[in-house]
């Protein structure tokens, strides 16, 4: 086959200026990635190997070569590993995260720590070697074929195929540095370079300076095997850009090792930053599982539960067969032994982080709390720990507050905790639903998360204090007591109680099946009408996320509350009570009906009658 030129997406094209424009500073990034590419072919081809050991006949031991040629001005890393075809080059290196390439992309933003983190995340740091090469060569022949592969590109905007040669398995990506770029021809260079970001990497990375002897730059041990006392928070730190393709620091390492029933080491990593497929509909996680120091998979579904798929980094047991097949690994027992121990062990860790530093345990909680919070009807075992995990936003101010807390300072006669759910936080601070409460110096959990929809399903009570929406008929303010009145103003005077029995019968006739019932209110202390869902129905915005997503054809009829200490409330009743116009009536009905409506976030019915009744009362108060 001839040399066929090809062109990178216009996102890759895209890309490689930033790299060269905005990415500049953070240079060192190019030669820390190509040897983790090189050592993740490595693993990979280790892994495949159990079951077909022909596939490293040529040669058992793996390694990574770094070779400068100075006279060539050319930097190469080499490894043995699994290699590439045409199809995998085309693939691999002409694509960039072949899912959501335009969003990356688009994210990006020429400032340049922020988007070397976002890149890092992404896993496309094989690009960042333009930063220092004007072209680059990847020579590449996957194990087990024959055919030997050159990709070739400067960069610009297009890249070219062609059939190459190559004696064994295994990929050669060979830099052509720029005019100026000499320090990466200096051993003195790169021996610092390796030593600092790839010196965990478990396989050695040998150095070759213009056909000199090689020579061992690196440790070659797996980080998690060794003694914490050995390891330094920066090699920590290296590592999990390593095995998390992150660029941020880790928020939290979890280093430890298992002794007993089962015996594993784990070496995880919370990030500081959210990955990018943190709401990714798979909720895979992304933790590798190795067997006695060899990579088995990054996909073990079972031994991390999906609340937890922030989580980077490695578990090694010695007690799984070497030869175990990816399905087999969902039915052993030993996996569930391991995920139990490993999300207890993972809490654990966040609960200490909560209660010794909680304003950096409210950093990881904007990050991950929605996702830790599914596991709230996930995880029935582990339920009551993860509920002593949660934070939320409440009205008692701006910090964040736990279950414990917020039982902690309840009012005198208060029994149960209440909560709003709606869309956005700020919104729902100003919900009319919340005045009685604030009126009386109940604090309400504010909740705006999607998953909050549902967990609350499995949670009816914490410490045997119900759990109670705020925009539920069965909140009971009466309890609690009278509302305060400010210091400086004087408490309304409420409509008379016939005044306010004739225009309930009014609502109740006029507005019929629109509503499920009409009642005064002890919620409300400014707003004249709010609406809230009986009991056993949905509440108001689970019954709107059903109905987008089609799960719901009809929405449940609502009850009316209104204010009788508004002065709109109290000037109905009493013209309802002295006959006033009845079409006058129906109309401000309506309204009423429709501004509960509108304040709740619900599409009005028809929008056409309720611009017409408004154009109605308006012409009438302006005489």
């Amino acid at each position: 086959m001839s040399e066929e030129t090809l062109s990178f997406q216009a996102e890759v094209s895209r890309l490689l200026r930033l790299m060269v424009s905005s990415v500049y500073s953070d240079q060192e990034v190019f030669l820390r990635e190509l040897i983790s590419n090189a050592s993740d072919a490595c693993d990979k081809l280790r892994y495949l190997a159990i079951t077909e050991p022909d596939l490293i006949a040529d040669g058992p031991d793996f390694k990574v070569e770094i070779k400068v040629d100075g006279a060539a001005r050319t930097l190469s890393v080499s490894d043995n590993g699994v290699g590439m075809n045409r199809e995998d080059l085309v693939r691999d290196l002409g694509t960039i995260a072949r899912s959501g390439t335009s969003a990356f992309v688009d994210s990006l933003t020429g400032d340049a720590g922020r988007d070397v983190q976002l890149i890092g995340q992404f896993g496309v740091g094989f690009y960042s070697v333009f930063m220092v090469a004007d072209r680059v060569e990847v020579s590449s022949r996957r194990a087990g074929e024959e055919a030997a592969w050159l990709w070739s590109s400067d960069g610009l905007g297009e890249f070219t195929v062609a059939e190459g040669e190559r004696p064994g398995r295994g990929t050669t990506v060979t830099v052509h540095l720029k005019e100026g770029e000499n320090s990466w021809l200096q051993e003195a260079t790169l021996r610092a370079v390796v030593k600092k970001y790839s010196d965990h990497i478990a396989l050695p990375i040998l150095l070759t300076v213009d056909d000199g002897e090689a020579a061992a730059v690196n440790e070659a041990s797996a980080i998690w095997t060794r003694p914490k006392g050995e390891i330094t928070d920066e090699q920590y730190t290296e590592f999990y850009h390593h095995v998390g393709h992150a660029m941020d620091d880790p928020w939290l390492t979890i280093h430890y090792k298992a002794e007993g029933k089962i015996e594993y080491t784990g070496l995880l990593f919370v990030p500081t930053r959210r990955p990018f497929d943190l709401f990714d509909p798979a909720r895979r996680h992304a933790v590798k599982l190795y067997v006695k120091r060899v990579f088995i998979t990054d996909e073990a579904e079972g031994l991390i539960p999906s609340y937890l798929r922030f989580l980077r980094g490695v578990v090694d047991t010695e007690d799984l067969p070497l030869n175990i097949s990816r399905e087999m690994l969902q039915t052993t027992p030993l996996m569930r032994h391991m995920h139990q121990a490993v999300t207890r062990r993972v809490l654990s860790e966040l609960g200490k982080k909560a209660d010794k530093a909680p304003e950096e345990y409210a950093e990881f909680w904007d990050n991950f709390g929605a996702v830790l919070k599914e596991g709230l009807y996930e995880d029935h075992e582990r339920r009551e720990e993860l509920l002593e995990l949660v934070r939320f936003r409440s009205t008692a101010g701006d910090d964040l507050v736990g279950l414990k807390d917020y039982v902690g300072r309840m009012k005198d006669g208060q029994g149960a905790i209440y909560y709003i759910i709606g869309d956005d936080l700020e919104t729902l601070r100003t919900s009319p639903q919340l005045e009685g409460f604030r009126a009386r110096g109940v604090e309400v959990l504010l909740l705006c998360d999607p998953v909050d929809d549902f967990w609350l399903q499995a949670v009816p009570d914490y410490q045997e204090h119900a759990l109670v929406s705020a925009t539920r008929g069965t909140a009971d303010l009466s309890e609690l007591g009278e509302p305060e009145a400010a210091d400086d103003e004087d408490p309304a005077e409420p409509a008379r109680e016939a005044d306010v029995a004739t225009l309930i019968a009014l609502l109740k006739q006029t507005l019929g099946e629109a509503v499920k019932d009409v009642r005064t209110s002890d919620r409300l202390t400014d707003s004249a009408v709010c609406l809230v869902a009986d009991e056993g129905d949905l509440d108001l915005r689970l019954e709107r996320m059903l109905k987008a997503h089609n799960q719901l054809d009809a929405s449940a009829a609502r009850i009316l509350e209104i204010n009788p200490k508004h002065a709109l409330i109290r000037n109905m009743a009493e013209r309802a009570t002295q006959g006033g116009a009845a079409d006058d009536l129906a109309d401000l009905a309506h309204l009423l009906l429709d501004q509960a409506r509108i304040i709740e976030g619900e599409a009005l019915p028809d929008p056409a009658a309720f611009s017409r009744r408004m154009a109605t009362v308006m012409a009438k108060a302006t005489g």
